[in-house]
């Protein structure tokens, strides 16, 4: 194999992304797809693909991605993560523009869990002085 793959994981809430990035010109696929077409909010899209704006080597990267889980949102902020990841795993000098946008930290929001005895994670069922 004459060139090298970065394979990296990125996750949110429950979706995670499998990113695979070769040295190429540029084709992006997510699940089969363009990310245009996967992703179908612009601004999904533009979530899941702003490392590679941030760095500018949107044209120089083939990328693959493999995405599961959750919904849309989560596998595009997966997706961000990953690609970030793979990034850096290439070049250790593009940490240092990547995390100052914030692409590295991997966000720990997530769904509260239903507790026992209420409706929700929060909510209360209605209660009745008498």
């Amino acid at each position: 194999m004459s060139e090298q793959t970065f394979v990296t994981i990125g996750r949110r809430k429950t979706a995670s992304a499998r990113v695979r990035l070769t040295r190429g010109t540029g084709k992006i696929v997510v699940n089969g797809h363009a990310p245009e077409d996967y992703f179908k909010n612009e601004d999904f899209t533009g979530s899941a693909l702003s490392p590679l704006k941030t760095v500018e080597m949107a044209d120089q990267v083939d990328i693959t991605v493999k995405a599961q889980g959750g919904g849309l949102n989560g596998q595009a902020g997966a997706t961000r993560l990953g690609i970030a990841r793979a990034l850096e795993k290439m070049n250790g000098e593009l940490r240092v523009p990547l995390k100052q946008e914030g692409h590295m930290k991997r966000d720990p929001r997530s769904r509260e869990r239903k507790k026992s005895g209420q409706p929700g994670a929060r909510k209360r069922f209605q209660f009745s002085k008498r």
